[in-house]
């Protein structure tokens, strides 16, 4: 394949040539060769597969809400081309035999994968490590969907053992113990969209994050282990993290899009839809996180996409399930801060595909260079699209971003090989064969 004259997050205008999966020229001038697929990039850019750290694609055990099949394709169209697949499955994956039942079912995925190994008092560390495992985690510092929160000597077990392993530790850190229970004890509202959701906020404090989140950084530390903390939804949570990096720890910490693009101020309109662990935080700690993106405090943007269907989500707030889909509406919404000039085209690359791939060790992926995996995706950043739930593509139907713009891909490729094309003309679009690999399988 040979893309010609797209421009690059740099802005270069470069010709990308693919050969046998890898990018094998970015020069100027390139001709094409007998038989080679030619596509056009002119007035589009070419940037590197987003590589999402952290999503729920249900299965095993929750089938209905979203599959293999249905996840990958949701995040192919989303310019999604490797994702990190949770724990909290049913069975959890903590030891080999879980393991290996979610990568018989991972077979099916259209883009590349990792699946990380879980933590409970009953995990069986050796087993686990033994397989081809991406990292530990999610590990849970609360309970959450899957109920797999930990005690504070299993968390420093579970690192000192990654240590042991060279593995990385992704952790979610809530104290539970700072949670605010007479939130829930007022008027919690209806049923889904009018349920009380600003309780959720209240309930799960930004102060129960901020103390866990240094509490894993000070295990982590002790530990000599490398620790990345998920879906940091408060700048002092950030800070905590960028201050720990600065004085030599080996942390990092990814933020979500709905943390990014959503606050309590959202609450009203989403009802239990806007139910997710951790919580939307003020319109003030929002703008807080979104600064620390733009500046460059922010390693990794990732979904914590976590489906579930319409009718589990229209409950009363105390019984609906926590979690929202976004792997297929990450990068589209990142693009459109990009197109409104709030974020700049380098930093999106560096938090969706540069920095997660440095930060994992997947040293092909990430980058638009020779010899990197060839996944990419074509962008035109001059057409945006209002997002809505029935052109989505995760089983679950629905999303959290209905009504908002993003800028969506016109072409997603997985080492080489087209996984979803849409034209920007009629629309239409095309899913190639399943093509995912365990990225740690080499």
């Amino acid at each position: 394949m040979l893309i010609t004259g797209a421009e690059l997050a740099d802005g270069r205008v470069r010709d990308v040539r693919t050969r046998d999966g890898r990018i094998v020229a970015v020069e100027e001038g390139l001709d094409p060769t007998a038989g080679e697929r030619v596509v056009d990039g002119r007035g589009r850019h070419l940037l590197p597969g987003a590589i999402d750290v952290h999503v729920h694609f249900r299965e095993p055990g929750g089938s209905h809400k979203e599959t293999w099949e249905t996840g990958s394709k949701s995040a192919a169209a989303g310019g999604v081309t490797t994702v990190v697949d949770q724990p909290n499955t049913s069975p959890p994956t903590v030891d080999g035999d879980a393991f290996d039942r979610k990568a018989d079912l991972a077979v099916t995925s259209h883009v590349d994968y990792g699946i990380n190994g879980g933590v409970t008092p009953e995990w069986e560390p050796e087993a686990l490590f033994d397989r081809p495992l991406f990292a530990l985690g999610e590990v849970f510092l609360a309970d959450s969907t899957g109920e797999m929160g930990i005690d504070a000597d299993l968390f420093a077990e579970a690192v000192e053992t990654a240590v042991t392993h060279d593995v990385p530790v992704t952790v979610h850190a809530e104290d539970a113990t700072l949670f605010d229970e007479s939130a829930l004890s007022g008027d919690l509202g209806g049923a889904g969209t009018t349920a009380n959701a600003d309780a959720w906020s209240a309930y799960r404090t930004a102060e129960a994050e901020a103390a866990a989140v240094e509490r894993a950084l000070a295990v982590a530390d002790d530990a000599g282990g490398r620790i990345h903390v998920a879906h940091t939804s408060t700048p002092e949570g950030v800070d905590a993290v960028a201050e720990s990096a600065v004085a030599g720890a080996a942390a990092t910490c990814e933020v979500t899009p709905h943390h990014l693009f959503l606050s309590r101020e959202n609450a009203g309109r989403l009802g239990t839809f806007g139910r997710m662990n951790p919580p939307l935080r003020s319109e003030e700690r929002r703008a807080g996180v979104f600064e620390r993106l733009r500046d460059g405090d922010v390693d990794v943007v990732a979904t914590d996409h976590a489906p579930h269907t319409v009718d589990e989500k229209r409950t009363g707030l105390a019984d609906a399930p926590s979690g929202v889909p976004g792997v297929e509406t990450m990068y589209p919404l990142l693009l459109e801060s990009v197109r409104t000039g709030e974020l700049s085209l380098e930093r999106v690359r560096d938090v969706v595909a540069a920095n997660p791939a440095s930060i994992f060790g997947l040293d092909r992926k990430g980058r638009i260079a020779a010899d990197a995996d060839a996944d990419f995706v074509l962008v035109d950043l001059t057409s945006p699209r209002e997002i809505e739930a029935g052109a989505l593509h995760s089983k679950c139907g629905w999303t959290p971003f209905e009504g908002s713009r993003g800028v969506f891909p016109e072409l997603t490729v997985v080492r080489g090989e087209p996984v979803y094309e849409r034209d920007p003309v009629t629309g239409a679009e095309e899913f190639g064969d399943p093509t995912g690999r365990n990225v740690r399988e080499r």
